[in-house]
């Protein structure tokens, strides 16, 4: 009788099907993932631009206008933390001619951002509240 080798093993097929299988995975995954990390960082933009929001409406509290403190030195916006985060990906400032009565302040996207997130492109909100989307045909509740 002959000796069995007992070591067993995988098959160079067993191994190509594993590997198509994981490939098809991954292909089904990257870009759902992708698409998540647009959003996340478009939900930090807009929670960054309502910071702003809130430091405008503090200001006018203060000074009774938007545009000036009392001394007449213009607005601007603070350098915060959430701003520093997001750098990379969107600028955060006030938009247009700020009154003494209106403000805006847009977050634009910036980089790979710009290129990637054209479902809603650069958010803005302004002294009513107003929040809106530089695409026009998006609804900005979807984006905001």
């Amino acid at each position: 009788m002959r000796a069995r080798n007992a070591a067993g093993g995988f098959t160079l097929i067993e191994l190509m099907i594993v590997v198509a299988i994981i490939a098809v995975l991954a292909a089904i995954a990257y870009p759902s993932y992708q698409n998540h990390v647009i959003k996340t960082r478009r939900a930090a933009a807009a929670a960054c631009a309502m910071e702003g929001a809130q430091f405008m409406e503090r200001f006018y509290t203060t000074n009774m206008r938007y545009n000036t403190d009392r001394a007449g030195n213009a607005v601007a916006l603070p350098g915060t933390q959430c701003a520093a985060d997001i750098a990379q990906h969107y600028t955060i400032q006030l938009a247009g001619v700020t009154t003494a009565t209106t403000y805006s302040i847009q977050a634009v996207p910036q980089g790979q951002q710009a290129t990637r997130d054209t479902k809603c492109g650069t958010l803005a909100i302004n002294q009513a509240g107003a929040k809106t989307v530089s695409n026009t045909s998006t609804d900005p509740d979807d984006c905001w």
